[in-house]
């Protein structure tokens, strides 16, 4: 590291006053948040993945704090937006199903980040906004984000569709959609690069979440499926169609891993590196066939579902593994605590930024999981934890699921039950309970929670999301 990288790291990180607040005089660093769509923890050439080639994020895992239990607290698309948006359980904020709108009464990421004097930006996809998948969101609809190039959910990845600025007019990305978001967020550093303001630049990648096949041709054809190692946890029924969908999954994965070194390596060319944190992360991920769970599928507790990557690199920070669980709650709070913004009352999440600069793996703490009202089929209602160690989860009818992934890393040996483990039971069994008591969630059967906030569902589980279906919001109870 030279002088003049010494010099602006220290510039950034200690000019920050004891009380938390931030000299008015030195600029916050910028924020670049990375989130891709259905891109499980596992599926990376730095997590041991024998199949997929993803270089250039490697390359940032290594240069980044590596969170290696992250985990999306109810891993599906909406539910965990909102809950990145916000800092707040799904249960506290109703946004527990696909395809409803957060209602502008909850106080959101950039609007917190403008406050504190940022510039914000989002590119690509939201979903939620609830008032159909391909209609246009007017700017007070948006959680204050300004700069805006986004569609609400868009999976013809081809011949994708988005909004821009406050014109109603739709448009079309340029080929591949990834790329030419990529290119457009490079547009948006390079503009931003001199700018006397930091800026929080949310760059929401529609991939590598399905249809599988529209991946480009070059890259699944870095794929035969003959070649393709499947996890032991994949039965011999799914292994046909897990091939197949590995293709092209593997092949948005790898199309993705070029974006993100494009976006780097503009972030280094134009200056920004030495006082941009990174962030890059998944709202959730992809059964694909484990556990006897057809490919496309999520919600479940499952590492393959519910465990995400989470890499953050923190200019003058030294990389390291941190073992550590970080939940979706935990996001925003850690972000504002390492720029140095105070945490609204409103924030349910715990700032763990005071772990990111400290070393050794971190200590163990319970991530919560949970599904208030899951629509895929076959799948209960369910609360979890995850430790650094242990998976446990429950039912309606009591203790379901207990996993040491440890020893059990693909999670085929369920110890409910098991008497050497009666113990570890009640312990974790306690450590969910505590967790449940400070969300404020007592579990209850779905229809509980569906009466509560007063949703209408459609035949597949979830709200509607067909043209002129109503919109649905938990407003304010």
């Amino acid at each position: 590291m030279n002088c003049n990288t010494i010099l602006v790291i220290v510039g950034l990180f200690t000019a920050l006053l004891a009380d938390g607040a931030v000299n008015p005089r030195a600029k916050r660093p910028n924020i670049v948040f990375v989130l891709t769509d259905q891109w499980r923890a596992s599926a990376f050439g730095y997590a041991g993945d024998p199949n997929v080639k993803t270089p250039q994020i490697d390359k940032l895992a290594a240069q980044s704090v590596n969170f290696a239990n992250a985990v999306s607290m109810l891993p599906v698309c909406t539910p965990y937006r909102a809950i990145l948006q916000t800092g707040r359980y799904p249960t506290s904020t109703g946004m527990f199903l696909n395809d409803l709108y957060l209602p502008s009464e909850e106080l959101c990421m950039a609007e917190i980040f403008k406050e504190a004097g940022y510039d914000t930006a989002y590119i690509g996809k939201w979903h939620l906004d609830g008032h159909g998948r391909s209609s246009y969101i007017p700017p007070e609809r948006r959680q204050g984000f300004d700069y805006w190039k986004v569609a609400e959910c868009e999976h013809n990845y081809n011949q994708s569709h988005y909004y821009a600025g406050a014109s109603p007019e739709k448009k079309f990305w340029d080929g591949y959609d990834a790329f030419a978001q990529t290119a457009d967020a490079q547009t948006y550093l390079r503009d931003h690069a001199q700018s006397a303001k930091p800026f929080l630049l949310f760059l929401s990648y529609g991939t590598p979440h399905f249809p599988h096949g529209t991946a480009p041709e070059e890259y699944k054809a870095m794929y035969p499926p003959a070649r393709l190692k499947l996890a032991p946890n994949v039965p011999p029924e799914q292994e046909e169609a897990t091939r197949r969908e590995l293709v092209g999954y593997y092949g948005h994965c790898t199309a993705l891993d070029k974006c993100v070194g494009d976006l780097l390596a503009t972030l280094q060319q134009t200056g920004l590196a030495e006082r941009t944190i990174v962030v890059f992360t998944s709202d959730h991920g992809e059964m694909m066939g484990s556990h006897g769970v057809r490919p496309l599928l999520k919600q479940w507790f499952y590492d393959e579902s519910a465990r995400v990557p989470f890499l953050l690199r923190v200019p003058g920070v030294s990389p390291r593994l941190m073992a550590t669980p970080i939940n979706v709650t935990d996001v925003l709070p850690t972000l504002l605590g390492l720029v140095r913004v105070r945490i609204p009352k409103t924030i349910e999440g715990e700032d763990l930024s005071r772990l990111v600069g400290a070393k050794g793996p971190g200590p163990d703490r319970a991530a919560l999981l949970m599904n208030v009202s899951p629509f895929i089929p076959g799948l209960e209602e369910y609360r979890g934890i995850r430790t650094i160690r242990y998976t446990y989860v429950r039912n309606l009818q009591g203790p379901w699921m207990m996993f040491d992934n440890q020893a059990d890393p693909y999670q085929t040996r369920n110890l409910i039950g098991d008497s050497a483990h009666a113990t570890l039971q009640q312990q974790l069994d306690a450590q969910l309970q505590s967790a449940l008591k400070k969300a404020g969630d007592d579990f209850r059967p779905r229809q509980y929670y569906l009466d509560k906030w007063g949703y209408e569902i459609a035949r597949h589980g979830s709200v509607s999301y067909q043209p002129g279906a109503k919109v649905q919001s938990p407003r304010k109870q």
